[in-house]
């Protein structure tokens, strides 16, 4: 947690984990991304089972510190801590000569997956891949799917003694995310509701001026198709701004074992992104509800419990 590794400036802590790894003995790689940014791949053997989770975080670092019971920092639980667990759990199975696993350790989850999507590229066997992200150590069965969506309006400036003569563009706006709002974004058995975020908005310049231009991000977690929803959007929103789609994703059905405690997740992973290297299991110590937050924690009791859980979801995978 030490070393800053905010979406983007990943490279000293992929530099750090490379050197780690192979210290370690394990065999190392690392998979170009872009510009100066690389997925870590470590291996103990030929790998039907991989440790997933990603080295970014958000902004900004925050100080680290520890108490009798928590580990305070960035990425404390989102994903540093898990990223221990995962490396720790892996030091138990080669005691004990399990060696068919490997670990991927990926950039840019935060943002745009695109370590997640550049390593869905590679050419592997891989049977299983364990995502790590702050689960309370449950097996999530299920994630809710993701649309981002960019809206701006345009109207026209006046002085605000004479706003017969402007058109409100912050107004025209607020009748639109009103409306997305109040719609139904659908609700499923396994998934629970679908649920609507205006997470950003920005418009106008002063307040004797009317605003001729305001923006808006926004972000719907979705229980139902990725195309099904953007329709939607679409019809909500219709010539009364113009969207652009940011990113979206398909709610998403994981892989569960007998014998783990079972839940389902709102929040967006790269297990949409990581297909091709096998059937998709989302589990991690710590609580999402500390992820992002400037009191990010995770409990030591259960990042030790964490490391147990994933030794043994790999020897019950691997059976």
């Amino acid at each position: 947690m030490a070393i800053p590794s905010v979406t983007g400036t990943e490279r000293a802590l992929g530099e750090f984990l490379l050197a780690h790894l192979a210290s370690l003995n394990y065999r190392v790689e690392r998979q170009n991304v872009a510009g100066d940014r690389f997925n870590v791949l470590a291996f103990a053997g030929d790998p039907r089972v991989l440790f997933c989770t990603h080295i970014d975080t958000v902004p900004p670092p925050i100080p680290i510190r520890e108490d009798d019971d928590f580990l305070y920092g960035r990425g404390a639980c989102d994903t540093k801590g898990i990223i221990a667990a995962m490396i720790e759990a892996g030091d138990r199975l080669r005691g004990t000569g399990t060696v068919n696993f490997g670990y991927l350790f990926v950039v840019g989850e935060e943002t745009d997956s695109i370590g997640a999507k550049t390593a869905n590229m590679l050419k592997w066997n891989t049977e299983f891949v364990i995502v790590g992200e702050p689960t309370q150590n449950q097996l999530a069965r299920a994630q809710k799917g993701t649309l981002m969506v960019n809206l701006r309006v345009t109207g026209r400036a006046s002085h605000s003694g004479y706003p017969e003569f402007g058109v409100s563009a912050i107004r025209n706006l607020f009748s639109v995310l009103k409306d997305c709002e109040a719609a139904d974004w659908g609700e499923d058995p396994v998934f629970g509701k679908g649920t609507f975020n205006t997470g950003v908005f920005h418009g106008g310049e002063a307040p004797n001026v009317i605003p001729a231009e305001a923006t808006a991000s926004i972000m719907v977690r979705t229980v139902e198709p990725r195309g099904q929803v953007e329709e939607k959007m679409q019809r909500l929103v219709g010539n009364r701004a113009t969207m652009e789609i940011i990113g979206a994703s398909d709610p998403q059905i994981t892989h569960v074992v007998e014998g783990f405690p079972i839940t389902v997740v709102s929040f967006g992973s790269d297990v949409p992104h990581l297909g091709n290297l096998g059937k998709r299991l989302l589990i991690g110590p710590g609580s999402i509800l500390d992820a992002h937050t400037p009191g990010e924690r995770i409990r030591k009791s259960e990042l030790i419990e964490g490391a147990g859980l994933y030794e043994r979801l790999v020897r019950k995978l691997l059976l």
